[in-house]
């Protein structure tokens, strides 16, 4: 195999050639976050695939790529291009093959969330990913936000642990998204709870580092044969007696996120409006509220950390395992809803913390 850029040295500095990236997908995550590595002085994007032409084309002019280095076959690119890594940004059940075939190729992966929308799958990327020197990086980004760091951080303390939790989200989603890939479940896995709630249950599991026990939950379905969720309620056991109440909802004008975590001593409050980074407070029955100074305009892109992880030899800030954690919960929130609502189990090997 061709040395990778990212493990090469420069004849003049000794510092590593800029990361050479492929962008799977040429949709929003695709240009946004490929748009990061443009940015990057230490990344650059080399090739991009996406199976519409058209796409491929508005993408490649935005994203710099040079006509013959767009492709509609992520095989192809793979075979043809020298990179070191993939942005993957395609709709959620592509995301296995996709991932797989990267590593068969030795490449760096940064893959938009959720990281599937299959249990075996995300157990099978978590077994392999482990016997990798490259980076796997979920695409979770309110790991980058300042005010979840914040909020981790308080549960990192010594003698605290939170105990009662709400989390809720809403949006314009099921208007907006009608007829996209994004409500096709052959697509999407899912409906709502598998794209923005994604993000919701990920923030609480990784702020508070607890181990899911149980799910149960109850959905209101825009399709006839109950695979796509426009609204979702779902409860969410720890193995610490914990519960974390999640409400979701696809039917409101405009985006709104709450998420409170409680212990005996107090909560921390995270709020965020129109996917603006959360702003965030601590409160307390001496003091009330409290609201510490956040450097907002600190906050690193995916594509920051994904470069960081790389460069550092550390784990990225959104590991396999995350996302396994949050596809266990999903899925298991998918077969209550479809059942009678009763209490899931999540099998402790998915969801223990290393």
């Amino acid at each position: 195999m061709v040395e990778t850029a990212v493990d090469s040295e420069t004849a003049h500095a000794g510092e590593a050639d800029p990361l050479r990236v492929g962008v799977v997908g040429g949709g929003y995550i695709g240009t946004t976050v490929g748009g990061e590595f443009v940015e990057h002085e230490d990344a650059r994007v080399d090739a991009l695939v996406d199976i519409d032409e058209g796409v491929l084309e508005t993408a490649g002019v935005e994203l710099g790529v040079d006509a013959d280095s767009r492709y509609t076959d992520y095989a192809a690119m793979l075979d043809a291009e020298a990179l070191d890594a993939v942005l993957i940004g395609t709709p959620h059940t592509l995301h296995y093959d996709q991932v797989l075939a990267a590593f068969e190729h030795d490449l760096h992966v940064l893959c938009d969330k959720p990281l599937t929308t299959d249990l075996d799958d995300a157990r099978a990327l978590v077994e392999r990913d482990r016997e990798r020197d490259e980076v796997l990086m979920v695409g979770y980004q309110r790991h980058l936000y300042e005010a979840f760091v914040e909020a981790r951080g308080v549960w990192d303390e010594e003698g605290r642990e939170p105990r009662w939790i709400t989390a809720e989200v809403c949006q314009d989603w099921v208007d907006r998204f009608e007829g996209t890939w994004r409500q096709n479940p052959d697509l999407s896995g899912g409906g709502y709870l598998y794209d923005t709630g994604s993000h919701l249950l990920d923030c609480v599991l990784w702020s508070t580092r607890l181990t899911p026990e149980s799910v149960s939950a109850s959905m209101e379905f825009v399709d006839d044969e109950e695979r796509v969720d426009g609204r979702a309620n779902v409860t969410v056991r720890f193995t610490n007696g914990a519960t974390a109440s999640f409400s979701l909802s696809g039917e409101t004008p405009c985006m709104r996120e709450h998420v409170r975590m409680w212990d005996g001593q107090g909560a921390v409050a995270l709020d965020s409006q129109d996917w603006e980074p959360s702003e965030y407070a601590e409160i307390d029955e001496e003091s009330g509220e409290y609201r510490p100074r956040i450097e907002y305009e600190d906050q690193r892109t995916k594509a920051d950390a994904f470069v960081d992880a790389i460069r550092t030899d550390e784990k990225p800030v959104a590991t396999a395992l995350d996302g396994l954690r949050v596809t266990a919960v999903t899925e298991a929130a998918y077969e209550s809803a479809r059942g009678d609502g009763s209490f899931v189990a999540v099998d402790p090997d998915d969801v223990a913390l290393e």
